[in-house]
């Protein structure tokens, strides 16, 4: 195990959406408005669709908001009111808050709307908790993009962790999946799933999330290739543990011929393949799905482009059904 700890642990450059957001220019996977386009297949399939159209109506009342933004707020503070957690159809959190989209009372007194027009204001009531949001982000310029939408989303919840949470899953629920097939499809979806898990140092396995070993020990979640063994074990295919061992567990695919669950690899030494220290599944549009390092969350990240990721790029397979390692 603590071998499988150290195969993801190198510092990363920001995620390539989260630059150009904070250098002032909107990425169009993140969304503002008619940017973030229509619902897509993951969208749909995660999203009730009644609380799909209250993300997609409210939006509207404040232009230039991404209904993504106002649907991975929903995700993350209640999974669209599917949460157990207490604070959610009644009472509030040990903070206070309350409602699908945890409001504090005081905030909710001044921004609270009457979303489905039924006379009463209710942060309970999910279509008026998702228009007391869009109009609390507006309220804050979230309209505006870039910086504005950072700070808004900061206020909402003041931690830039949460931050990169939100436009995480908001990038995930505005970019349309990529055509796929077979195992790889079923790897990605089972990745997808644990968007948003905190990184956990040789934490996780076929079984799912769990507590790691060293700085890893007291949080549960996935590490690197953590995260890719448990992905391809949905998809009936046992990995190794260690990212490095698992480059050897299917045949190497051209970068050119990359299908969404492939298995990329990063090395310190490009030559050497015993230098990689960190792997993801490939999504498509240039970009994977991963766990990066301490601190951080599974998320979807830009690979194409990345100079830190071309430079470290060693390689990519895709599993095949054979014996484990």
């Amino acid at each position: 195990m603590k071998a499988a700890a150290t195969a993801c642990v190198a510092l990363i450059a920001l995620p390539l959406s989260l630059v150009l957001l904070l250098g002032g220019q909107q990425d169009p996977a993140i969304g503002a408005g008619s940017a973030a386009g229509a619902s897509t297949q993951l969208a749909r399939t995660d999203i009730p669709p009644a609380y799909l159209r209250w993300y997609l109506d409210a939006a509207q009342t404040c232009p230039g908001l991404g209904w993504n933004i106002l649907a991975a707020i929903g995700k993350i503070e209640s999974d669209h009111g599917r949460s157990t957690a207490p604070g959610i159809d009644t009472g509030e959190n040990s903070a206070g808050a309350g409602g699908p989209m945890q409001f504090l009372a005081g905030t909710w007194a001044a921004y609270g709307v009457d979303g489905d027009h039924d006379g009463h204001t209710d942060r309970y009531n999910p279509a008026d908790a998702i228009y007391g949001a869009a109009h609390y982000l507006c309220a804050n310029h979230a309209g505006q993009g870039g910086r504005h939408l950072y700070q808004a989303i900061w206020h909402y919840n003041h931690a830039d962790w949460y931050v990169h949470k939100v436009l995480d899953q908001a990038a995930a629920y505005a970019t349309p999946a990529p055509a796929a097939s077979g195992r790889g499809a079923i790897a990605v979806r089972a990745a997808l799933h644990w968007l948003g898990t905190p990184y956990s140092w040789g934490g996780g396995g076929p079984a799912g999330p769990s507590y790691g070993i060293a700085q890893g020990a007291g949080t549960k979640g996935f590490d690197c290739s953590g995260l890719t063994q448990y992905a391809w074990a949905k998809a009936g295919i046992q990995l190794p543990r260690i990212a490095a061992a698992q480059y050897n567990a299917g045949p190497h695919v051209p970068r050119t011929q990359l299908r969404p669950g492939d298995l990329l690899f990063f090395a310190t030494d490009t030559r050497n393949p015993t230098t990689i220290h960190h792997v993801g599944l490939y999504y498509g549009h240039g970009q994977m799905i991963h766990a990066p390092q301490t601190g951080d969350i599974v998320r979807i990240s830009q690979f194409t482009g990345n100079p830190y990721r071309e430079r470290q790029y060693i390689g990519a397979t895709r599993p095949t059904a054979h014996p484990e390692t």
